[in-house]
């Protein structure tokens, strides 16, 4: 397991030619061969990633029985009723076509979580305020958490993941990998 840092992709072989520049985790740690990322978190967005080289492990983690929970910070004060909507199911955009999310658990974290900064601030006070929520979700589709953020009119400025089944961050730094044993999710 890896706490990620924001800047870095989810990858570890860079195969693509416009992505030359980018950070990937592989320069971070001695992975060894045939490591995979299960699930991912973009550029953008921090925290929980669990990392294999084992495929039926790795598709377990990804099913919908597994539930990760984010902590995002998002531009405004979010309302009760923007959380229930995200907990309900809001449409998003998903390959230019309309989603209708699974309902989720969610929930506004008050006071703020103890989070560490960030590699980049995010922004400073003279733009309004923010405030953070949890969203627990069981599925996984593209940008899905931010996405749903900005469907009750609250993008999220900062993402990170802080669970993964029974797997949770807790105070791991940013860019430490521990072994875990070999169990099930």
């Amino acid at each position: 397991m890896i706490h990620k840092p924001y800047g870095y992709l989810s990858q570890f072989v860079n195969n693509q030619n416009r992505r030359r520049n980018k950070k990937l985790l592989g320069e971070l740690f001695d992975f060894p061969e045939g490591t995979m990322s299960i699930g991912r978190l973009d550029e953008d967005s921090e925290g929980l990633l669990l990392l294999t080289t084992d495929g039926k492990f790795s598709e377990a983690v990804r099913s919908k029985k597994v539930e990760k929970e984010y902590y995002i910070q998002v531009d405004g004060i979010i309302t009760e009723s923007a959380i229930q909507q995200m907990c309900d199911g809001v449409e998003i955009g998903i390959k230019g076509a309309k989603y209708m999310t699974r309902p989720s658990k969610c929930r506004i974290l008050n006071p703020a979580p103890k989070t560490g900064p960030r590699a980049k601030k995010i922004r400073d006070e003279r733009h309004g305020p923010t405030s953070w929520a949890s969203v627990i979700i069981t599925e996984g589709k593209f940008r899905q958490v931010r996405k749903m953020s900005a469907a009750v009119g609250f993008p999220t400025l900062r993402l990170i993941r802080v669970r993964i089944g029974q797997y949770t961050l807790g105070d791991l730094e940013v860019g430490k990998v521990i072994e875990l044993p070999a169990t099930g999710i």
